[in-house]
């Protein structure tokens, strides 16, 4: 009798401090656990490498054939986007996830004043070709103006081309790139985009709210593996926004209902 006296007071000291834990928030749901699956595949599938590495051949292809077709007589440049373009940033995801803490720009700006990200596949070897066709290569992301230093040391110890000042554009007001794309292409005849984003490549795209923005990229879908690049990013995007469309603040668990409704099952077919 003594021994379940004694257990059941075990189990109860147990629930009663569950019950606090969850009073106190400490045992809700990992608010980032969406993450997990595309994170894991973006740092450990092949076939991400595969993709990366197969957008920056085709991109070489399509410079090739720009240079020798192009009768502009200005400067020729590729515009790149950074983050999940050219550097690494999934450690970045691996820690929201493991720390339960969602995204805020000083968790952001505190990885990236690390400068630890890693070049993704095929990038450093793509702008190094463009540098010794004679092709320049503009940074324009929508990192804070802020981190500039960092990032350019990022991107200098990786030993990417063109990582100064006068090549990146970083973020001061908007998040839509262009006014920044339109300061390169004053001075340079850009043949390429590279990006993870459609909006890295024409602020025609940035408005998703008809059909996802379908309609849209169909209506261009000749310049994908021509001016346009794009590379894989399964973790974050502007994409997210027009599944996640609400009038009020959302909780998790309201993202992740919203997320759901939204995908395609036998009965939408």
């Amino acid at each position: 009798m003594r021994k379940i006296i004694f257990t059941l007071i075990i189990l109860g000291s147990i629930l009663s401090a569950c019950c606090d834990r969850c009073k106190t928030g400490a045992c809700q749901q990992n608010p980032n656990e969406h993450l997990v699956m595309s994170t894991l595949w973006y740092q450990k599938a092949s076939e991400c490498r595969a993709l990366y590495y197969q957008a920056f051949n085709v991109a070489k292809l399509s410079l090739d054939q720009q240079l020798a077709s192009s009768d502009n007589s200005k400067p020729k440049a590729v515009v790149v986007d950074i983050d999940e373009t050219v550097l690494d940033n999934s450690p970045f995801e691996t820690n929201s996830i493991r720390t339960g803490k969602s995204f805020t720009p000083a968790l952001w700006d505190e990885w990236v004043n690390m400068a630890k990200a890693q070049a993704t596949p095929g990038a450093l070897e793509f702008l190094k070709y463009a540098e010794s066709k004679g092709v320049e290569t503009f940074y324009i992301s929508n990192r804070s103006v802020t981190v500039t230093a960092k990032t350019l040391e990022n991107l200098k110890n990786l030993g990417f081309p063109y990582a100064d000042e006068k090549h990146i554009l970083l973020k001061e007001k908007t998040s839509i790139k262009t006014v920044r794309r339109k300061i390169v292409s004053s001075t340079h005849d850009i043949l390429i985009f590279a990006g993870d984003n459609i909006g890295d490549f024409d602020e025609f795209f940035e408005d998703r709210s008809t059909n996802y923005g379908f309609d849209k990229l169909d209506s261009q879908k000749e310049l994908f593996g021509k001016k346009y690049i794009v590379l894989p990013n399964p973790m974050y995007g502007s994409w997210e926004k027009q599944v996640l469309k609400s009038d009020k603040k959302l909780s998790p668990q309201e993202k992740e209902e919203l997320r759901k409704a939204q995908l395609i099952g036998y009965e939408e077919i």
